[in-house]
């Protein structure tokens, strides 16, 4: 497949990531399956001697493990909403971070699911689930939103991947001969034809319109899961729209990270740019401002109301001898600070926006945990003469090693993704095309 000189430049910069495997990139692998491994041995012991190993108990029935799983399906939506809708609106800025975004859809997906199998207790039977379900169950709801979604986010990525299969095709890269091999098939005979083109185009813009409903569905069927439960803090029609700003919002984050990280690692300043991290800061100060007010309105009604066991739930996040601090620094750092390192032109820079988003996802997360604990922990029922841990949840080592193993996971797969496809979609750009960085000789500059 013949490339233009533009092409050529930014395919030079980034075929040495393809072709070598190196002493850093072995590091980091080893270090990310020691903690797999870490993880795969506290799920035997899980599964070996029940969820006892866990803090999950009669009243707090759901822990670390349903909080990773909100998480994870959250930042899915980084390549789901962001760069679908940018595709949809032809943004030229989104083309060296589109692919970013897709990979962070597709790994997170695989991950996301995993953590809600590990609170069902009889994992042999898990096959019922698909047999004989139950349409009146909202899990029922969210294995078939979440099949969807994901089987939509791999074809989407996979056909925005099909002209570079073909590049690395024709390419002569020093790689092993199945790798050739495999970008061979995987290009699925790609020329370049006027045809190949435009159903290749067709197919893509068809997909970047359904992954967006696809999305939010998906989240907002796992905000159902919770707001049709009667409990104080849940039952609530704010979680739909709620749960899907806050996925959004924290898969911007994740997607400013992973462009600081491979800018940093691969040297691409000029295509990665300032710019870039300005955009998408900008997307992410919105966002949050968004966030903040659905935030606000979900307290200030639920504490107006003065139900009983809605103002014990409050009572638990408002105080600092329970959650209180938690709660503080999710709306400080979740909330508060992206929005000012944004807004402020002085702190508008990308080491500043990226450690905002880091703080932002950490607390992010922090509010899944606090959106299911502090409610399992406010029981509705008196409850007398119970041993502590009945009531008061506190996650062992085992919840917290399948945690990390899950991260590690999401970064291995990101690393050997990394060293299969180039990051920069090298098809997207043409003959004159410009990215935010400049021209084709900031590109050799670099």
């Amino acid at each position: 497949m013949e490339l233009n000189q533009y092409q050529k430049d930014i395919f030079e910069k980034q075929k040495p990531v393809i072709e070598t495997y190196g002493k850093k990139t072995w590091g980091w692998t080893i270090f990310f399956l020691l903690w797999i491994l870490v993880g795969g041995y506290a799920l035997y012991l899980q599964v070996a001697d029940g969820h006892i190993v866990t803090g999950m108990r009669d009243n707090v029935v759901w822990g670390l493990y349903i909080a990773n799983f909100i998480f994870f399906i959250g930042i899915s939506y980084a390549g789901a909403v962001i760069s679908g809708l940018l595709h949809i609106l032809h943004v030229e800025w989104r083309k060296p971070i589109i692919r970013i975004a897709e990979i962070i859809t597709v790994i997170a997906t695989m991950i996301g699911p995993v953590f809600i199998l590990l609170c069902v207790g009889r994992l042999d039977r898990l096959h019922h689930l698909f047999l004989y379900p139950r349409l009146q169950s909202p899990i029922t709801w969210d294995v078939l939103a979440i099949t969807t979604y994901f089987t939509g986010s791999v074809i989407f990525l996979y056909l925005a991947l099909i002209k570079d299969f073909a590049i690395y095709r024709d390419a002569k890269l020093n790689i092993p001969k199945w790798k050739q091999k495999l970008y061979s098939i995987l290009a699925i005979g790609y020329r370049g034809t006027p045809s190949q083109k435009r159903h290749i185009k067709i197919s893509t813009d068809l997909m970047a319109i359904m992954i967006i409903p696809l999305a939010i569905i998906v989240h907002s069927v796992l905000s159902w899961i919770f707001g049709m439960t009667l409990r104080p803090g849940w039952h609530s029609s704010i979680f739909g729209p709620y749960f899907v700003l806050a996925a959004i919002y924290s898969g911007t984050g994740v997607l400013i990270m992973a462009m600081w990280v491979y800018r940093k690692m691969y040297k691409l300043n000029s295509l990665l740019t300032d710019q870039h991290f300005v955009y998408l800061g900008y997307i992410m100060m919105v966002l949050g401002a968004a966030y903040g007010y659905f935030t606000f309105s979900e307290y200030l009604t639920a504490w107006f109301g003065s139900a009983k066991w809605d103002n014990e739930v409050i009572e638990k996040l408002f105080t600092l001898e329970y959650y209180g601090g938690w709660f503080l620094f999710t709306n400080i750092a979740g909330i508060l600070l992206p929005i000012l390192v944004v807004a402020i032109p002085f702190t508008r820079k990308p080491g500043l926006i990226t450690i905002a988003s880091f703080f932002m996802v950490i607390a992010l997360w922090v509010k899944r945990y606090l959106i299911i604990v502090p409610t399992l922990e406010s029981t509705l029922l008196p409850m007398q003469d119970t041993r502590p841990e009945y009531i008061k949840y506190s996650a062992t080592w085992v919840e917290w090693a399948l945690t990390f193993a899950g991260i590690a996971t999401f970064f291995l797969l990101f690393t050997l993704l990394s060293k299969f496809v180039t990051i920069i979609p090298i098809s997207e750009f043409g003959d004159k095309e410009k990215t935010a960085a400049g021209t084709t000789a900031s590109v050799k500059e670099n």
